[in-house]
Formats: structure tokens, C-alpha cells, sequence
């Protein structure tokens, strides 16, 4: 999957504070996001979060070609 820094994804089950959407500020081998109800960060493997992910909210507008 494509993923690129500001983008903001849809995970299928919410966070503990209620928040579905997450905006991610790190990708490599290991994806960092940022809950947008809580402001919670988290790193997690690329793998795992890949597949949590319901669908891509919002494609970042800083896209490098």
C-alpha cells in the first residue's frame, strides 16, 4: 500500500478513546500515527497497521512525482 506522511486513514476498530482516524507521520519499515480525537501517537509495524486499515480518508496534498 502506498502510504505517505500527512495522509489520514480510516482503522477498522476504533481506539479507546472512540477515534477511527489517523493521520501518519512516519512511514518505513514501521508506520507512526497520530489519533486526531486524542491526539495519541503510536508506532506500529507496517504490516499490522496495513491491515487494520479500513480505507484512506484523505490523500496528503504535499505529494512529491
Amino acid at each position: 500500500m502506498d502510504l505517505q506522511v500527512g495522509d489520514i486513514v480510516e482503522l477498522r476498530k476504533p481506539h479507546p478513546c472512540g477515534g477511527r482516524h489517523w493521520r501518519i507521520l512516519r512511514v518505513g519499515a514501521d508506520i507512526g500515527a497520530e489519533c486526531l480525537t486524542c491526539q495519541r501517537y503510536i508506532l506500529v509495524s507496517r504490516s499490522r497497521f496495513e491491515s487494520r486499515i479500513k480505507r484512506l480518508q484523505e490523500r496528503s496534498k504535499d505529494t512529491i512525482l
